[in-house]
């Protein structure tokens, strides 16, 4: 199940990341999606989390989300390229609160050489992390980073995504037993889902 904050309940940080995504990331016209869909719009996210204003939005509503719901994670991350500037975003705005919250990268394949590892960055087995993404379709992607990061001995908490298309990624993850939190949805954006 999709966590999302109840209209008129949601933070000014993610007012403000809901008008800049409408904005900035929302493109209309005919488009097909990573997943094979075709769709009568698209959603940019690069333009938002990109954008200095933006990714502090991005940073400080993914910190505020993850404090909500109690103790922070040991780390943040996701998969390589899509999560990184969310990643990058969520440890620069704790490093700037004072927060020991670290980063990784899920790559798509293990390096061929050094460690060879699909997991990069300062985290170890046994730690609890949450895998963020910046749009969310049908979950595919999480599920690999989660797979991944679970071989490596990593615990993952929950996926928080900036946009959540709601096409199915909430179920595809509860499947797993994992929880989805979503910052912005499409009908946030006045959009249904296709």
């Amino acid at each position: 199940m999709t966590s999302h904050a109840p209209a008129g309940s949601q933070s000014s940080l993610v007012s403000a990341l809901i008008d800049l995504v409408g904005t900035k990331a929302l493109k209309r016209g005919t488009f097909t999606l990573a997943s094979g869909k075709n769709a009568s719009y698209y959603l940019d996210a690069k333009q938002v989390v990109l954008d200095a204003h933006g990714s502090m939005l991005v940073g400080r509503a993914i910190l505020e989300r993850l404090e909500s719901l109690g103790s922070l994670p040991q780390a943040v991350g996701g998969m390589s390229i899509g999560a990184d500037p969310v990643t990058s975003a969520v440890v620069t705005m704790a490093g700037v609160a004072g927060l020991p919250l670290k980063g990784f990268m899920v790559r798509k394949e293990a390096k061929g050489h050094g460690m060879q590892r699909f997991v990069e960055g300062p985290v170890e087995p046994g730690q609890r992390v949450v895998i963020v993404e910046d749009v969310i379709t049908t979950g595919g992607s999480s599920l690999v980073a989660i797979d991944r990061v679970q071989e490596f001995g990593l615990v993952v908490e929950r996926v928080v995504t900036v946009i959540d298309r709601l096409a199915g990624a909430a179920d595809s993850l509860a499947a797993r037993g994992i929880p989805l939190e979503s910052l912005v949805t499409i009908q946030d954006l006045g959009l249904s889902p296709e």
